[in-house]
């Protein structure tokens, strides 16, 4: 059944927190050059919100360099944790919609 589908009618406060609640988002760490460190963030709908926006304001919560590309968000980094509760708390998220991939997991 199609999200689409559920909201016919709704509000659209209440489609949006519909679709929030059913995302599954994948947080993974990956290893960059020099041992870097960058915490990715997928598994978000771009239809749905603005990721760049998003990518923007997690940076300044973190205090940490990042970029919005592919459709993923990447923020400078081991802020899996820190992420986890900013969605949660802050923006709706369902808690057990967030997952941590560990390195090396393939897809």
């Amino acid at each position: 059944m199609k999200l689409d589908s559920l909201c016919a009618g709704l509000p659209p406060e209440l489609c949006t927190q519909l679709e929030t609640e059913s995302q599954v988002i994948k947080i993974k760490l990956e290893r960059r050059k020099l041992g870097k460190v960058v915490t990715v963030i997928e598994g978000m709908d771009e239809k749905t919100f603005d990721l760049k926006k998003l990518a923007s304001y997690l940076k300044s919560k973190l205090a940490a360099g990042g970029t919005f590309k592919n459709g993923r968000i990447e923020i400078q980094g081991d802020h899996r944790s820190k992420i986890k509760k900013i969605l949660t708390e802050e923006l709706g998220f369902n808690p057990s919609n967030i997952v941590f991939i560990e390195e090396g997991a393939g897809e």
